[in-house]
């Protein structure tokens, strides 16, 4: 399935966005991704109020095979081979794979906490004194001056000399 036979496909459902997405295509409206089309055929969303639709037609969910395994996507069902020649049909089984992915969407979404600002404060680090002995970062003129003046020898092992 290419990106025009797609768009040719919903133009009885409405404005569609369709992008690359593994093997095939996303299709989504508003936002909502509500289709796959892959190299093994159309999938919709689905969820437990439209999976027996599916179910009657004979249809099964989406499956990939890993290395280990074959994983089984219940939440994206075949389209029935019949609905690719009924244009209204088939945007009526869209319609429905759109409301269960928003319905999944209003599942997922994270309730939202009442924060108490009193009690949440951010953590200020606290700015401690150098060490004693401990230079403070300085070009290397102050610290030779600074050497010099304490009578210690630089690090070559020579006495330091006043620069003035």
């Amino acid at each position: 399935m290419d990106r025009d036979f797609l768009i040719d496909l919903f133009a009885h459902f409405g404005p569609v966005t369709i992008r690359r997405m593994f093997s095939g295509f996303g299709i989504s409206a508003d936002g909502t991704n509500f289709a796959l089309a892959l190299r093994s055929g159309l999938y919709f969303r689905a969820d437990d109020q439209t999976v027996a639709r599916f179910e009657a037609e004979g249809s099964k969910p989406f499956q990939y095979q890993t290395r280990a395994k074959t994983v089984t996507v219940n939440s994206y069902w075949e389209l029935p081979a019949r609905l690719f020649d009924d244009p209204e049909e088939l945007s009526e089984w869209a319609r429905a794979a759109w409301h269960a992915a928003q319905r999944a969407a209003v599942k997922k979404r994270p309730k939202t906490r009442k924060s108490n600002k009193a009690t949440t404060k951010k953590a200020v680090p606290k700015k401690t004194a150098p060490k004693k002995g401990v230079l403070p970062k300085a070009g290397k003129a102050v610290a030779a001056k600074t050497s010099a003046a304490k009578g210690k020898k630089t690090r070559r092992g020579k006495p330091s000399r006043d620069r003035g």
